[in-house]
């Protein structure tokens, strides 16, 4: 099987403003792409550009595409540590974009052996339920919108803070008040403290049952994870600090967290994913399937990874869910209430709408 020609499309999904510590996004700037076969099918790929976490925008995913595209042409699909180290020998970092070609490259090889990705990878059904995103804002907003989401049918509620760490426990009091003590609280600082600040914020949100605590500082301070581990009972989950398995690595051997964060966007898609997950369930350390802002396509992909790798406990699924006001996907993964489910459709199971995708950017190599 060789590769023939690559489409690529500015894949823009417009949202309501989501507010984290580090921005506000307005779209979500996603890139889709589809590599073609000679054997009369393609696979497909998504990725989002979240510039303030990854440093990658659209355009320039759109950009290394472009190259990427060139690079695979007539080369074999199925060989997927081989091109993806052609991607890494163009060029260092970029993940993002490289996560889409990474995507199709599965969804060719599961389409080809007539198997869903889930099952191409070794992997069973079970049952997901994702948690759903509170956005900062005042305290009062947040509680109201936590306690909508609860009484939508929501068990499990991240919390985005990050900002000054007498507001933030405020935001979690009020939080706490409004929804009661049954719901299960997560929060994501998104590297908004410093150590002092986390130390302070952690140990005083500590009476409000707090699940976790993903990633309170910015990732250049993971040598004070340990002392931060040491002075709160709230359990650390690493995010931006683990890119890779190397990653992985150093904060397992260095002790630095209780969980790990596993993203497409960072890890440059599921090859270097699972290499993540072996790591990090050989040094028995839990891992969670995040995401930035991508559609039900990319959704799709990482249900099959979840299914594929048991050590998985927690996940943050709801991307789609954070105000897109457009739903550019057929087929693929879908939400009963907070649940996720898929059919048993070969590859990742879904793509793009064409109508859709008649109003996008493309180009083709």
């Amino acid at each position: 099987m060789k590769i023939t020609h690559i489409e690529i499309y500015r894949f823009s999904i417009r949202m309501e403003p989501f507010v984290i510590a580090t921005g506000t996004m307005h779209f979500a700037q996603n890139v889709f792409i589809r590599v073609y076969t000679d054997e009369g099918f393609y696979g497909v790929g998504e990725c989002s550009a979240f510039p303030m976490i990854v440093g990658e925008t659209q355009d320039t995913c759109l950009a290394m595409a472009k190259h990427f595209a060139t690079i695979w042409k007539g080369k074999d699909p199925l060989d997927i540590p081989a091109r993806m180290q052609e991607l890494d020998d163009f060029t260092a970092r970029n993940t993002t974009i490289k996560s889409a070609f990474d995507m199709a490259l599965y969804d060719i090889s599961a389409k080809a052996a007539k198997m869903p990705l889930y099952r191409f990878l070794g992997g069973t059904r079970r049952e997901i339920e994702t948690d759903i995103t509170v956005g900062i804002s005042e305290p009062e907003t947040m509680a109201q919108k936590a306690w909508t989401f609860v009484n939508q049918g929501a068990k499990i509620l991240k919390i985005k803070l990050g900002k000054v760490p007498e507001d933030d426990v405020n935001r979690i009091k009020q939080i706490r008040e409004a929804v009661g003590k049954n719901v299960k609280i997560r929060i994501d600082a998104n590297q908004g403290w410093s150590f002092d600040q986390a130390a302070n914020a952690l140990t005083r949100m500590e009476k409000y049952n707090i699940e976790f605590c993903e990633q309170p500082m910015r990732a250049h301070n993971d040598r004070f994870l340990p002392e931060l581990i040491a002075q709160t009972s709230i359990k650390i989950m690493a995010d931006e600090s683990c890119y890779s398995h190397f990653d992985a690595e150093r904060l397992i051997e260095d002790k630095a967290c209780d969980y790990i964060n596993i993203k497409f966007s960072k890890s440059g898609g599921i090859l270097e994913a699972l290499k993540i997950y072996k790591t990090a369930s050989a040094g028995k350390i839990p891992c969670m399937i995040g995401g930035m802002l991508e559609s039900r396509i990319a959704l799709s992909a990482k249900l099959h990874f979840v299914y594929a790798c048991p050590e998985i406990k927690f996940y943050d699924m709801d991307t789609c869910m954070l105000g897109h006001l457009e739903d550019p996907a057929t087929g693929g993964a879908f939400y009963k209430g907070f649940f996720l489910d898929i059919h048993e459709a070969p590859g990742i199971g879904a793509d793009a709408d064409e109508a859709f995708l008649s109003k996008c950017e493309k180009f083709t190599f």
